[in-house]
């Protein structure tokens, strides 16, 4: 059996991180269904691909919140917070694993993985997402259920918080404009991000009227 292990989420300021694994006996399979890096297929491209997957595949996912991700923050990098994420998404199967590596550092993550999940074959390279079939498919299980928690912090606001991320304009104007209101930042939000951090020490130190 082998396993692929990709995240979703990673450099997001809003929303949780999310880790996928999926494990399979072949490639055949996931090679007919025509699995690609999540971020290279459209949202119901992915949402088809995920219930073949999951249909066909043994499967896990690992989820860390915001709150969670802070937390972690404290004691350690994100490399080593989504290090512990493949861990426990791989844990206690039979596999050889393929990871999607973070670390600059192939060598160092494979290091790393490979001791807390002791007597498995590690291979953690960059792009894996792009060079097998089953990273892949990890790939789409974490990026799916990602955007599904994402959809339902929208719903919970009730406006366009957009995708969660620093570049995307609608997430940065929501979160700036909650805690000009509110002194604080929404949940769901990574208070450990600079960015957030920024706004607000800003507001901490500034009235409403300076806004």
């Amino acid at each position: 059996m082998h396993c692929g292990v990709d995240e979703a989420g990673r450099g997001s300021v809003m929303g949780p991180l999310v880790v996928g694994a999926v494990f399979v006996e072949s490639d055949e399979q996931l090679t007919a269904i025509g699995v690609k890096d999540s971020k290279k297929l459209t949202p119901r491209t992915r949402e088809r691909m995920y219930d073949e997957i999951t249909s066909i595949a043994e499967w896990r996912t690992v989820v860390a919140t915001a709150a969670d991700v802070d937390a972690r923050r404290k004691e350690m990098s994100l490399n080593d917070v989504e290090l512990n994420m493949f861990a426990e998404a791989v844990g206690g199967m039979d596999a050889t694993v393929y990871a999607d590596c973070p670390d600059v550092n192939e060598a160092s993550f494979t290091r790393k993985l490979g001791a807390l999940v002791p007597d498995v074959t590690i291979i953690a390279k960059h792009k894996a997402d792009d060079t097998y079939p089953v990273v892949s498919a990890a790939s789409i299980v974490a990026k799916v259920t990602r955007d599904r928690m994402m959809d339902d912090i929208r719903a919970e606001f009730g406006t366009n918080i957009g995708s969660g991320y620093p570049s995307d304009h609608y997430t940065m104007d929501f979160i700036a404009s909650w805690i000009k209101e509110n002194g604080s930042a929404p949940a769901h939000v990574r208070c450990s991000w600079e960015p957030v951090r920024h706004m607000l020490s800003a507001r901490a130190n500034t009235k409403i009227s300076d806004w």
